[in-house]
């Protein structure tokens, strides 16, 4: 969350350099599938790591063998989701009206305390929606995680269904796993928001 949050205030402020790399990240996360996305760090984390270790010797004591895919499929989502947050972030912050920047400038806030007391809360309750979304959008992707070796739903589920060859009646039950889960999801979020409503309305009183 924090690295989203950084990459969307490079973008906002435009810092040079670092804005050209924040741009540069989130094009290519946006424009390329998270399938390909999770072989780069599976496949391309190991060649960095022994590239290190033969030119540099650095790391020298990592052995990536004994790295478990789930670090992988963890480091790729963060890498995917932390583009996208950057950019809900970004949109919710630069949505606020210019006019709340003024009245904090105008009695002495500190731009850290204009951000956090008042538009981040402003800008959280605008981007609650979309983070929302990309939660549960990312909750559905961790079906793709299989294919890096890890045993999720969907691996379980082509066990099952290979033994059987019952894949229809397999995949009926995932599905609705997933969309169980993703209303619980949605409930809770539809509860955050509402409180982040009552939280903005009583700090503009």
């Amino acid at each position: 969350m924090q690295s989203s949050l950084a990459t969307a205030l490079i973008k906002i402020y435009k810092i040079p350099v670092l804005r050209v790399f924040s741009s540069l990240y989130v094009s290519f996360i946006r424009g390329t599938p998270l399938l390909v996305q999770l072989y780069l760090v599976f496949y391309g984390i190991p060649k960095v790591i022994y590239f290190l270790q033969s030119e540099y010797g650095w790391l020298i004591n990592l052995d990536v063998n004994i790295i478990a895919p789930e670090v992988y499929a963890l480091l790729a989502f963060s890498i995917n989701l932390g583009a996208y947050l950057s950019e809900t972030i970004r949109s919710a912050i630069e949505s606020v009206d210019r006019g709340q920047f003024e009245a904090a400038k105008a009695i002495g806030m500190s731009p850290t305390q204009m951000m956090l007391k008042i538009i981040f809360p402003q800008a959280l309750t605008v981007a609650i929606p979309n983070l929302g979304n990309m939660f549960i959008t990312t909750i559905k992707d961790t079906s793709l995680v299989f294919i890096i070796g890890v045993i999720d739903i969907m691996g379980q589920a082509k066990i099952l269904g290979s033994r059987g060859l019952a894949f229809f009646e397999v995949y009926i039950a995932v599905s609705i796993v997933y969309w169980i889960v993703c209303i619980i999801v949605e409930r809770l979020l539809v509860k955050i928001e509402k409180r982040a409503r009552r939280y903005e309305r009583g700090i503009a009183s």
